[in-house]
């Protein structure tokens, strides 16, 4: 084991205002068969009374000018009715970046142009395949051309500021068909992609259809390929990796998602979200009766709390960072944790350094472009020492 001294606690970063704010919104219209998020059919639950439970949560922090971030996600925001989105987005804080995930077939344009007025300026459209029989293994409900016009209305609505989400290895799928989602979505001139490979989550229907041997997942040889594929076409046009999942044109890059790469503060409100300030992570109850109950009665929402020591923080720092393709910054990551990452790293740092999965340049640490497809396996001997 590493020899870990004290952190220079004249130089960490004390701020614990923070920035970044997310609204977790657990509906969708249908549930698809792979999501390992909180969500459940809306058709279940009183919606507006959720929105109001989430507006009073919201209501017992001092957000004021300190949040430049909101970000609602799910589930599906958009699958809720327009006047209980509206009157959520209006609830929210001014932000210099605000994003509203959106399912494709969830939008019109009377509905962009409000949430555009209201202050939203950044559209995350969960699209996955621009191949049919893609999304319908996948159980997702909307079409290819609900994509296509998602992106058009976007537009006139007048976001200059649309990203979507990408899904690869998905069984039955191959390099050719991931290779006209990848153009499809670029020909739509959209300004971020995020890319991911389909993971079989614990409790999914997908995860037990691979159980029963009904699903059989794509090789790793495959997936590798694609994903690197993916590197290569996006580069081709312009967009910077800039993590390893995301893809951006200049200036275009997710800064909330950024906050959690940092590993800054930040806070999460609705079932299910999650919260980190000073050095704890509190999650909600993943329970949407249970939470307006709670929020209802003037309860803690928190089911369950961590508590970080410096060195865990910076650990969970360094793995966070090393996500980024410009990866740690030496004297960020000093500033911010009080310890030196070459002298607390030392050892998995010149063990990946031969190997040539890790370079150190210009008082940065960060993953050479062959540790990509392997980056979990590298990154989890950085969440300890």
């Amino acid at each position: 084991m590493a020899q870990i001294k004290n952190p220079n606690h004249e130089q960490r970063e004390t701020s614990d205002k923070p920035r970044a704010l997310y609204v977790h919104i657990p509906f969708c219209a249908t549930k698809c068969r792979y999501c390992g998020f909180y969500s459940e059919p809306i058709a279940n639950h009183d919606s507006g009374r959720l929105v109001s439970a989430i507006l009073k949560e919201m209501s017992r922090y001092d957000l004021g000018k300190n949040i430049k971030t909101v970000y609602i996600g799910g589930g599906s925001p958009s699958c809720l009715p327009e006047e209980q989105l509206l009157l959520l987005v209006g609830g929210c804080p001014k932000a210099e970046e605000f994003t509203i995930e959106v399912n494709p077939g969830q939008t019109n344009e009377k509905i962009l142009r409000q949430l555009r007025r209201f202050g939203v300026n950044r559209l995350s459209i969960g699209a996955q395949s621009f191949n049919q029989n893609e999304l319908d293994f996948l159980g997702r409900s909307h079409t290819v051309g609900c994509i296509e016009d998602a992106v058009r209305r976007g537009r006139q609505a007048g976001f200059e500021n649309i990203s979507l989400d990408l899904i690869f290895a998905i069984p039955g799928s191959t390099l050719k068909s991931w290779k006209y989602s990848l153009k499809s979505a670029i020909d739509l001139g959209v300004e971020h992609i995020s890319a991911y490979s389909l993971t079989y989550e614990e409790g999914t229907p997908m995860q037990k259809a691979v159980e029963s041997g009904e699903v059989v997942p794509l090789d790793e040889e495959t997936d590798r390929v694609m994903y690197e594929t993916a590197i290569d076409e996006l580069k081709k046009t312009g967009f910077e990796q800039y993590e390893i999942s995301n893809f951006a044109r200049k200036g275009c890059q997710c800064r909330h998602n950024l906050t959690y790469w940092e590993n800054k503060p930040y806070i999460g409100i609705g079932p299910g979200a999650s919260s980190y300030r000073k050095g704890v992570r509190s999650t909600n109850v993943a329970d949407i009766k249970k939470y307006v109950e709670l929020i209802e009665t003037d309860g803690s929402t928190t089911a369950e709390s961590q508590v970080f020591n410096p060195v865990e923080i910076a650990c969970e720092t360094a793995v966070l960072n090393l996500r980024r393709r410009c990866g740690i910054d030496l004297g960020e990551f000093r500033k911010q944790t009080g310890f030196d990452a070459m002298e607390l790293f030392a050892e998995p740092i010149g063990r990946y350094q031969k190997l040539r999965l890790l370079e150190v340049k210009a008082g940065q640490v960060f993953l050479a472009r062959k540790a990509l497809p392997i980056a979990d396996s590298v990154l989890c001997d950085f969440a300890s020492v």
